[in-house]
């Protein structure tokens, strides 16, 4: 169960209405590697990691990617309040607003939609794990690319802060995989294991 404090994790504060900028943001809100995708893949996995802490962990890094997305979502409603016609037809962000107006929507910044297919859950924890690896540093790289391309400061420091949390969350999952193979290989389940696997042909 979780306590849910009705703020978000980092402030956002942007004045200036930026369709254009809305446009790349979103991408870390239904994107291949966004937000949405890495809560749906820790939430996920952690129902089949042998390793009780990072489950545990699995769930913490969830919930915050949860937190995360809300930040990206509130920085693209922010970006596009006020938003008139006119502004919408120059940045390029009027096919988005036929279909959603400026509500919030999960796609990429090549307007391709949200789809499961953008995360794993394999259900090996070696292979989810290493997944998970890739999908921070990935994530990492989106923040990096925004950054080189977004000079507003206001929307710069909650993404400098989203790219921090990252970096941090790579660090977790290179920790909780060497935890897990120490564990598991004193099982014999990472390589294959005809008595592990009595039973299931």
């Amino acid at each position: 169960m979780w306590n849910y404090e009705k703020r978000l994790q980092y402030p956002v504060k942007i004045t200036k209405t930026c369709p254009k900028t809305a446009q790349l943001i979103i991408s870390q809100y239904g994107g291949p590697d966004g937000e949405l995708s890495a809560s749906m893949r820790y939430l996920a996995q952690r129902y089949t990691m042998p390793v009780k802490a990072v489950g545990g962990l699995l769930t913490d890094i969830g919930t915050e990617e949860l937190a995360h997305m809300e930040i990206i979502c509130a920085m693209v409603y922010q970006l596009t309040k006020n938003l008139t016609i006119e502004e919408a037809k120059t940045a390029g962000f009027d096919a988005y607003y036929i279909d959603h107006t400026t509500g919030l929507w999960p796609q990429a910044a090549s307007a391709l939609p949200f789809t499961a297919v953008e995360f794993q859950s394999k259900g090996d924890a070696i292979t989810d794990l290493t997944e998970d690896l890739a999908a921070e540093q990935k994530a990492r790289v989106v923040y990096d690319n925004l950054l080189r391309m977004i000079k507003d400061p206001e929307v710069r420091e909650p993404l400098k802060f989203l790219r921090s949390r990252e970096v941090v969350h790579f660090q977790r999952f290179g920790e909780a995989l060497e935890k897990t193979k120490e564990q598991i290989n004193a099982k014999n389940y990472y390589y294959f294991n005809p008595e592990f696997d009595k039973g299931m042909c």
